[in-house]
């Protein structure tokens, strides 16, 4: 049971496979294979899109940081010189927070440039490759529908396509019904010079119906039935005359 599934299986698969092949048509492939890899370039140029503007949002953070770094330190000084060094060392600690976030912050878009640099190096090598697609894609299609004309021609000219087959069986069709009615027109022609359709047309013949055919065998039995009625009346009175003869001349001998 398993091997007659396991070929069931494998030639529903190979039908599958032959009716796709068939179906499929290289020029409508190469176009959908070039549309993917557009596809795929925008989803890469997006990436960088995003990258860039995650880079951006940090920049300006670490900017906003630097303007804080020198407010804060303007703040100590001012609060040192005032004699107030608690304020001022408060002032400095906030500074010093202020820059560690600074430089986590240089240290996130230095990750961010990086990996921009790699999509934008990708994003033009991948550009390249799409393009050089594009020209073969191009080639391929042009050479594929001049192969495609120069197979449609010469099967018309050699009559093997599927279109001219079909031609090919409609004439055949054609002429053997052709033949056919020349022939049937040669027997009418042949039953008409034999006289065969006149007897069909006389009274009583093939032609008429079933009470026409019983009533023309009526006649022709009685007309039988007459002349053999007759015929016997005849060679009835033959043999009368005769023994009347025979009968005289017995007599005379016996006198």
């Amino acid at each position: 049971m398993a091997g007659l599934a396991g070929r069931m299986s494998t030639t529903i698969k190979a039908k599958v496979s032959s009716f796709l092949d068939r179906a499929e048509d290289p020029q409508e492939t190469l176009d959908y294979s070039y549309q993917r890899q557009l596809e795929s370039l925008q989803s890469v140029k997006k990436g960088i899109a995003d990258v860039v503007t995650s880079k951006k949002r940090l920049q300006m953070q670490a900017e906003r940081l630097e303007q804080s770094v020198v407010k804060l330190d303007g703040q100590a000084r001012t609060a040192l010189n005032a004699g107030n060094e608690e304020l001022a060392r408060t002032a400095l600690e906030r500074k010093q927070l202020a820059q560690n976030e600074m430089q986590s912050l240089d240290g996130q878009v230095s990750e961010l440039e990086e990996q921009q640099q790699k999509l934008t190096d990708n994003e033009k090598k991948l550009r390249q490759k799409i393009e050089a697609f594009k020209t073969k894609k191009e080639v391929i299609k042009a050479q594929y529908s001049a192969a495609e004309a120069q197979v449609k021609i010469s099967e018309a000219a050699t009559g093997v396509g599927e279109e001219m087959a079909d031609i090919g069986l409609a004439m055949q069709r054609a002429e053997d019904k052709t033949e056919q009615m020349k022939a049937r027109a040669g027997a009418v022609e042949e039953l008409e010079a034999s006289g065969t359709f006149d007897d069909l047309t006389q009274i009583g013949g093939g032609g008429g119906d079933d009470i026409d055919r019983q009533l023309a065998e009526l006649s022709t039995g009685q007309g039988v039935d007459d002349e053999l009625a007759k015929m016997r009346a005849e060679l009835g009175s033959g043999e009368g005359e005769s023994g009347g003869e025979s009968k005289q001349i017995g007599r005379g001998e016996d006198s």
